[in-house]
């Protein structure tokens, strides 16, 4: 069964608002999904480096643990690439069957486009 896990870090400073929506949105999103792996937004933003921050909740359906190893990202807003990156987070381990939220720096050179930061979205690219 999907559970919600937090990074301690995120779980110490997360505000109550951000954690009510990210709760919200786990439970509209968490239920067994054919992929299995889903990243579904939850809010972007770019830094004082003008660097781009895509939080995502991350699904990991599958039955197998989930790294960020040379994991291609791409950020997209009205089907046009805004950035393209190649992660690589050791720290970011998720479990089979567990959601957990995470926000991916694409820095400055990995960005193609301007970002409105409305509507965008992240997919693996294979």
């Amino acid at each position: 069964m999907q559970k919600l896990q937090f990074e301690p870090s995120w779980d110490k400073t997360l505000s109550p608002k951000d954690r009510k929506r990210i709760e919200e949105i786990y439970f509209e999103t968490s239920l067994s999904n054919p992929a299995n792996v889903q990243l579904t937004p939850l809010w972007q933003a770019t830094n004082h480096k003008e660097e781009l921050l895509v939080t995502v909740l991350v699904h990991n359906f599958s039955q197998q643990v989930l790294l960020f190893h040379n994991k291609k990202l791409r950020y997209i807003e009205n089907k046009e690439i805004i950035a393209e990156y190649i992660f690589n987070l050791p720290s970011l381990v998720i479990q089979r069957e567990t959601s957990m939220p995470w926000t991916f720096i694409f820095p400055v050179e990995s960005l193609k486009n301007r970002a409105t930061l409305e509507k965008g979205y992240l997919e693996f690219v294979d």
